[in-house]
């Protein structure tokens, strides 16, 4: 297992994302104080909007999923799977993450998808 120091929980913005770099890949990050695991992280490729914007949507909730919204055409992704509840054929990676003395790591490899029969 590969895990990244991204920098400090005092570097990432509460309720909001930023993006970090990982193997060459953007991946946005979100700081979402009391919640299960606090740091988030998914692609930072809108797949729908095709740009790398996701670090800059606004941070919320539908129902009891947390979710980002795209600041292009709005569509909600997923924060702990990266799916889109607008269009489930379209989806982002995620990213395992830790807080480890105040540092942030986030796994080198996506999260495996698995399909919903």
């Amino acid at each position: 297992m590969s895990w990244h120091n991204i920098g400090s929980l005092n570097d990432l913005v509460k309720n909001s994302g930023v993006c970090a770099l990982v193997n060459e890949q953007q991946i946005a990050v979100f700081f979402i104080p009391d919640t299960p695991n606090e740091v988030y992280a998914i692609g930072n490729y809108d797949p729908i909007g095709k740009a790398n914007v996701l670090s800059r949507g606004i941070v919320g909730s539908q129902g009891e999923k947390l979710v980002v919204a795209s600041p292009l055409y709005k569509q909600h992704f997923c924060l702990d799977t990266g799916e889109c509840l607008q269009d489930t054929a379209m989806s982002v990676p995620s990213y395992s993450t830790k807080i480890e003395q105040g540092c942030v790591f986030i796994h080198s490899q996506p999260n495996l998808v698995t399909s919903v029969a």
